[in-house]
């Protein structure tokens, strides 16, 4: 979906279900929030480790959002649901080990913390599921995967927020709130580690690409850097990159989520 079939799409939602439309901003903002800061909080976390303070000593190891969100990248986050936030500073000439597994590890360390909890969101999702819908009502509805997938009844009604009363299909009406934050924290999370894992500067998948296969070979110059970025934004506000992330998120989501109801007994 292109940026303007983007907004008028979230024009249209805010205008006709204005009460669903800020149930799914509140839900979107803290998953958000979370998901960034939490992002590159673990790359300057791994830094420091690896010997580099100089995200410790710009106070990059924080919670506040302010220290974190970048203008275009939250706005990408809202018009396409992915984006970035501010790189966090590192300096390789402080790391104490190898430099290629140092600038590895403290490349992969936002895309593992993303996908950890990604897993974790999304299996306490599984886990609540059963508590939160009546039981005819999830083998009524396709089962379960159709009330913990992205795709599914179940994650529509709970984002969408809409005015209809569904407490009466409910075990534990309050669990709602719960499932809410877990699905949109879970797609979230997916969503931004296979972001960054493409292997275009500054995403973090460049570097997993230079160290890791390449080894080291590429250099970047200011230019090349810039001209990196620029075919980024391109690719991002023309929406050429959302049908393979669907997919790609999509097929990851399927499968873990299939996995974990497997081995609950309820696939």
């Amino acid at each position: 979906m292109g940026i303007f079939s983007r907004m008028q799409a979230l024009w249209s939602w805010m205008t006709t279900d204005p009460l669903g439309f800020f149930i799914y901003i509140l839900y979107f903002t803290i998953a958000v929030l979370l998901t960034l800061m939490l992002h590159e909080i673990a790359h300057g976390y791994v830094a420091y480790r690896c010997g580099d303070p100089t995200a410790k000593m710009m106070g990059r190891l924080t919670l506040d959002p302010r220290k974190h969100l970048d203008v275009v990248g939250t706005l990408c986050l809202v018009l396409f649901g992915f984006g970035w936030a501010k790189p966090v500073p590192v300096n390789p000439r402080n790391f104490r080990g190898n430099y290629r597994r140092d600038d590895f590890l403290v490349s992969i360390a936002g895309i593992v913390t993303n996908l950890t909890l990604f897993i974790v969101a999304l299996l306490l999702a599984t886990l609540v599921n059963p508590l939160l819908w009546k039981p005819a009502v999830i083998q009524a509805n396709g089962g379960a995967v159709e009330f913990l997938s992205s795709k599914g009844i179940g994650y529509s009604i709970l984002l969408s927020g809409s005015g209809a009363d569904y407490s009466q299909y409910m075990l534990n009406p309050w669990l709602m709130h719960v499932q809410r934050f877990l699905l949109m924290f879970s797609t979230m999370n997916v969503t931004i580690a296979v972001f960054n894992l493409l292997p275009i500067p500054p995403l973090d998948g460049f570097h997993v690409l230079n160290d890791l296969i390449l080894k080291g070979k590429l250099t970047m110059s200011r230019q090349f850097f810039q001209g990196a970025q620029i075919v980024l934004l391109l690719l991002v506000f023309s929406g050429a990159l959302n049908t393979v992330l669907t997919t790609v998120t999509g097929a990851l989501e399927s499968g873990v989520l299939h996995l974990f109801l497997l081995m609950e007994g309820v696939a």
